[in-house]
């Protein structure tokens, strides 16, 4: 295994001194947002993650190893390429054995994070059941990878095109614990609130990291989701975006959009139907996750 890790020295660093360290994926980088946008965001995410005084760790997979923490270089590189591979657990072996370039999921960063030792993971919204589930059977693989894999993932909610509803019975099935803070109610991405409560309010990191000790002390291996709404200031209309995202559903389903191609098709379609303003929330509500991680990692670090 330590021969397929690869750590960078500032994420190494951190680990050797007991410090707080914050994992973040790639795949918002390489299929989340256009560039420039996506490098300059991954690089003030990280920025927002040091500020606090935690360390951040972008991961990704390049040449036949899951880096660690990128250079800047590297972020370049992931933003620039197209195409680089979009990775979860099922394509985590391909990639890796086959030496390519790979962006890691939210699945995959939490494989990738726990194989590291991490336990906090900043990402922007979670997948979950997509709409017409109940035909399609289209279910994302990060519910499944919530279920069993020991990593706390700090969101926006569930991305708003999703049938967010039928995401949080799932997660309850499978015993996932989902964790709000700043309000009640969990988070729908470009929206602040769902209209489905969260099984749990911690406003308090200190408070959130002792639920997680609590549970993961207890033997129950397992993700936790903590949901934190977008900024008031950047948050979009309720009405707008609903009807946007139908919109966008519809042009999929016309042009035959499948599988891991549906959600990074529904991002750039929003983004043109709003004129730009759904990135700006996009971009806004990571980085306030990226707070909310921070203060979690540092809060578990002081044990």
């Amino acid at each position: 295994m330590k021969d397929r890790l690869a750590f960078s020295a500032p994420v190494a660093a951190a680990q050797a001194e007991g410090r707080a360290i914050v994992a973040l994926e790639s795949t918002i980088i390489a299929h989340g947002m256009p560039y420039p946008e996506n490098v300059r965001t991954a690089r003030e995410v990280e920025a927002v993650i040091r500020g606090l005084g935690a360390e951040p760790a972008t991961i990704a997979v390049m040449g036949g190893r899951i880096r660690i923490g990128l250079s800047d270089e590297e972020l370049e590189l992931l933003g620039r390429s197209g195409e680089a591979a979009k990775v979860s657990r099922r394509d985590l072996p391909a990639v890796l054995a086959g030496g390519g370039l790979g962006a890691t999921t939210v699945a995959g960063t939490m494989i990738c994070a726990a194989l590291a030792g991490m336990r906090v993971f900043v990402t922007g919204g979670i997948g979950g059941v997509h709409r017409g589930a109940e035909t399609s059977f289209d279910i994302s693989a990060d519910l499944q990878e919530l279920a069993k894999t020991s990593v706390c993932v700090v969101c926006a909610g569930a991305k708003s095109v999703l049938d967010i509803g039928l995401t949080l019975e799932y997660l309850e099935t499978h015993g996932v614990p989902v964790l709000s803070c700043e309000q009640d109610n969990f988070a729908a991405f470009y929206t602040r609130d769902s209209g489905f409560r969260a099984d749990y309010r911690y406003d308090d990191p200190r408070e959130q990291a002792g639920f997680l000790r609590a549970k993961w002390e207890l033997g129950l291996e397992g993700g936790v989701v903590l949901s934190t709404p977008v900024p008031e200031g950047a948050a979009m209309p309720r009405e707008e975006i609903d009807r946007i995202t139908r919109q966008a559903l519809d042009e999929a389903a016309a042009q035959g959009v499948v599988g891991k191609a549906v959600t990074p098709f529904l991002l750039a379609r929003i983004k043109a139907l709003t004129g730009g303003r759904s990135l700006a929330t996009n971009i806004a509500l990571v980085k306030h996750n990226a707070e909310v991680g921070a203060r979690l990692a540092l809060a578990l670090a002081r044990g």
